[in-house]
């Protein structure tokens, strides 16, 4: 993911801060010791956001622990983890394998070549371990990979292969949550493309880079229509959190998804004010 899926710190209660800093140094815990510290590199807070959404739904046994690490060697800090906490390590490390692969293969990006290879046997075995996800994840890129490479400027088709990656991701089991899970993660992840796509515009034009909404930029009404267009997305996204059964964590998942998510926006409508 892109790391737009993160707490509005200043909002939140610090006992809520606190553990959710918790998941977090949990996810950086178990991406070392499943992956070594090449996947610690890979750590994000959108995969946090995950651990502690299907955490809500599916209540595991979570091991609380104070530990010290390579960032906090004096001081031992809380951590958080549980088999979900696995499941987001792993799914990280794929996320990671297919974009360095994607990255290699569309632009031919020599750190794209040594990613994928250094992570090459990690990604055989978490294939097996969860072939389902892999093959989604795999086949999804590609179709985005394809549909950018035919510059394709409909927003909806361009934007529904990572919607559709991030669907399979949230599906943890298939059981009764997975039909609300993988619609959340369907808009979710359509947001979160559109709103890179939107914050690096510029930057594309600049160096010539697709981007979906290059002709559309050069309307007046730009970024009011951009922001009709996440601002929907978003609201689908959070219709079908409503529906799952949260209790545990619901303000700092609430926080993500009413607030944190939108800073990004905030943030570069200030920087373009001069503010």
């Amino acid at each position: 993911m892109f790391g737009y899926v993160t707490v509005n710190e200043p909002e939140l209660k610090i006992r809520e801060y606190a553990r959710y800093r918790a998941f977090y140094c949990g996810l950086c815990q178990i991406l070392g010791e499943r992956h070594g510290l090449s996947g610690r590199l890979t750590l994000t807070y959108d995969m946090t956001f995950l651990i502690i959404l299907l955490t809500s739904v599916y209540e595991p046994h979570t091991r609380e622990q104070k530990k010290r690490c390579v960032v906090h060697p004096t001081k031992k800090h809380d951590i958080l983890c549980n088999e979900i906490t696995e499941y987001a390590a792993d799914m990280n490390l794929l996320l990671v394998h297919d974009h360095l692969e994607d990255d290699w293969h569309d632009e031919k990006k020599f750190v794209g070549l040594l990613g994928m290879n250094w992570f090459r046997r990690k990604k055989k075995e978490i294939s097996l371990a969860y072939p389902r996800q892999a093959h989604r994840i795999g086949e999804a890129l590609r179709e985005l990979s394809e549909r950018e490479r035919q510059d394709c400027r409909d927003l909806d088709a361009v934007s529904r292969p990572f919607g559709e990656l991030m669907g399979e991701l949230f599906v943890y089991r298939e059981d009764a949550f997975e039909g609300i899970l993988r619609s959340f993660g369907f808009y979710l992840g359509k947001y979160i493309y559109l709103l890179d796509a939107y914050l690096d515009i510029e930057k594309d034009k600049k160096n010539h880079c697709f981007n979906p909404f290059l002709e559309m930029s050069e309307q007046k009404t730009f970024d009011e229509r951009v922001g009709m267009i996440l601002d929907g997305t978003l609201r689908m996204a959070v219709a079908e959190f409503e529906k799952l059964p949260c209790e545990q964590d619901l303000a700092i998942l609430r926080n993500i998804l009413y607030e944190g998510i939108r800073k990004q926006i905030v943030k570069d409508a200030n920087e373009r004010l001069g503010k």
